[in-house]
């Protein structure tokens, strides 16, 4: 069950870290953001070392159905509603950013970077996809209210953005890797303000990225509590249609569409990690119905790192760490925001000011509906009297009857089925006990 990505790249190698070395910027983490980051210090003359525990790209980024847009769900009507249209504004320009910031490296990688129309749909709801039109005339953004699509389904209404692109990510990222001081299969043990302890030789280090998906140091920044971690499947068809465009529900149980080649790439069964959902069972039913003389290539899963506010936390750790960065929740829109997250710690890094990295900013206030939800699940799965649990908070694991892996609903770490680490924020194996 491996995503069509990895079968339609050629990886590079890297060495392994092979005794002490000293570093201005660690970077911890070789998937999107943590490459992202490595490409710009290093062509901004910044000594640099980044680090991953196995192969890069061997995490959440070589699932992901990289889908490069500014149209990030109903992003810009909440977020108007919570911080205002300034925040709104310079959120869309960030994302907006990103985007050319892709197609420009895309033409200099000789990646292809497909430009195609993103829209947002609702089967059930026309309102919120009027209301989301209507915080785009806010924050003077040009968009379409369309009530037919090439989907195999009606629709009530669509919001459509045009401009916006994907991509083959894994393409993308082993030609922009190729030249970058990365060390492969050397893991982080233990962490000091200036210290790192890895598998193969210490680090001394000035600042530190850490960009693991969901971060790993539960000592600063509780992210343990802002965040959780959303699981959602994908099936990769041949003989279906062309959609012409990039499509995702605003609900967030719903359905995406994007196309590569001649396959037609299906997102959806989705639910909570340590929960059930409709996983791949679900995406081939609808296939069945729909696309009866389809045959599915692929089919893999993924997950996402859900924020208290639907807005990534990019920059410093936390407000006692001005040495250590992070970024993380990127609520299913990680190929965008990796980019915003790089632009953004680049120059934090470097001590230069960057006009988004308000917006984003890990310390901002934690007072939201979804700060009770996360405790309460964590407290009920950490005095739920049942084994294995997991080695990274104590919650007790789920069995994941879709993917035959132990899945933790605290904050989503997975293991194989011999207790085999497969996604953090847990960083060790567990043992696994009848």
């Amino acid at each position: 069950m491996q995503s069509l990505w990895i079968e339609t790249a050629k990886k590079p190698k890297f060495n392994n870290l092979n005794g002490d070395i000293n570093t201005d910027i660690l970077i911890v983490g070789g998937g999107l953001t943590g490459i992202l980051c490595a490409y710009m210090l290093q062509k901004a003359g910044v000594d640099y070392t980044l680090i991953e525990a196995k192969e890069i790209c061997s995490g959440i980024t070589k699932n992901t159905t990289a889908k490069i847009t500014a149209q990030h769900g109903l992003i810009y009507n909440k977020t108007i509603k919570k911080y205002g249209v300034d925040t709104a504004k310079l959120y869309y320009k960030a994302n907006s950013n990103a985007i050319q910031h892709y197609k420009n490296l895309c033409d200099e990688l000789n990646c292809n970077f497909e430009t195609k129309d993103a829209y947002i749909y609702s089967t059930n709801d026309v309102t919120k996809i009027i209301s989301e039109l209507n915080a785009y005339k806010k924050i003077n953004v040009k968009a379409e209210f369309v009530n037919k699509t090439l989907l195999p389904f009606s629709v009530l209404g669509a919001l459509k953005l045009t401009n916006q692109g994907q991509i083959h990510p894994l393409d993308f990222l082993y030609k922009l890797s190729k030249n970058l001081n990365i060390k492969e299969n050397t893991k982080l043990i233990n962490m000091t303000p200036n210290y790192a302890e890895t598998n193969g030789g210490k680090i001394k280090f000035k600042k530190a990225i850490i960009a693991t998906h969901f971060p790993i140091l539960n000592k600063h920044g509780s992210y343990f509590l802002k965040m959780y971690q959303h699981r959602s499947y994908v099936i990769a068809l041949k003989n279906a249609q062309d959609t012409r465009g990039m499509y995702v529900d605003h609900d967030l149980k719903g359905l995406s569409f994007r196309n590569y080649g001649d396959l037609l790439l299906i997102g959806g069964g989705s639910h909570r990690t340590g929960r059930s959902g409709g996983a791949w069972a679900e995406l081939e039913a609808f296939a069945k119905r729909h696309y009866p003389n389809a045959e599915i290539m692929y089919k893999w899963a993924t997950q996402d790192c859900m924020t208290l506010d639907d807005i990534a936390y990019i920059g410093n750790y936390s407000k006692n760490t001005p040495n250590l960065f992070v970024a993380t929740g990127y609520n299913k829109w990680g190929f965008t925001t990796a980019m915003v997250a790089a632009e953004i710690l680049c120059d934090l890094v470097q001590e230069k000011s960057n006009s988004y990295a308000s917006v984003f900013s890990p310390s901002r206030s934690i007072l939201h509906p979804q700060l009770a939800i996360n405790g309460l699940e964590s407290f009920l799965n950490i005095i739920t009297p049942t084994t294995p649990r997991c080695p990274h908070l104590g919650c007790a694991l789920k069995y994941n009857k879709y993917e035959h892996t132990w899945d933790c609903p605290c904050h989503g770490s997975r293991f194989t089925k011999d207790g085999k680490l497969i996604d953090g924020p847990a960083t060790d194996d567990k043992p696994m006990h009848n």
